[in-house]
């Protein structure tokens, strides 16, 4: 089984899920805090290697979730900058094994790589549940 870098943040109920997988199928996680990794912009592209720049993002964050930012114009290096001031932008986890390198918890990507078994009804395994709740009308 693969030895994992997992780059999560702290308290995520998605992360914890996704370790929980990823922990079940054999794999060996060293788990680091996303939020305070000293990030250089280099280092982190090369998680969103084959990624539209919109797709480097966590639409969680409330940056976007409140429309202070549109992730649809961003250049590259206007992203990178911003993540690297921001960290909560930055999609998660970001996982590493090897060489190989991996923004987000696509279950069809992450069963490819790593040879898990996540049932079909499994929940959405990379969109935080808190957020499908909506607030009651006043």
């Amino acid at each position: 089984m693969a030895e994992i870098t997992f780059y999560e943040k702290p308290g995520c109920v998605n992360n914890t899920r996704q370790k929980q997988l990823l922990i079940a199928a054999g794999h060996q996680l060293t788990v680091k805090n996303l939020l305070s990794e000293p990030w250089q912009a280099e280092q982190l592209q090369a998680f969103f290697v084959g990624l539209a720049v919109r797709d480097w993002f966590n639409y969680s964050a409330p940056a976007i979730k409140y429309g202070e930012l549109d992730t649809e114009s961003l250049s590259a290096t206007e992203a990178l900058a911003l993540m690297l001031d921001n960290p909560l932008l930055i999609r998660r986890p970001l996982m590493q094994s090897g060489t190989r390198r991996m923004a987000g918890f696509d279950i069809n990507a992450v069963t490819q790589w790593l040879g898990v078994d996540a049932a079909p009804e499994a929940p959405d395994w990379e969109h935080c549940p808190k957020q499908t709740a909506q607030p009651l009308p006043s």
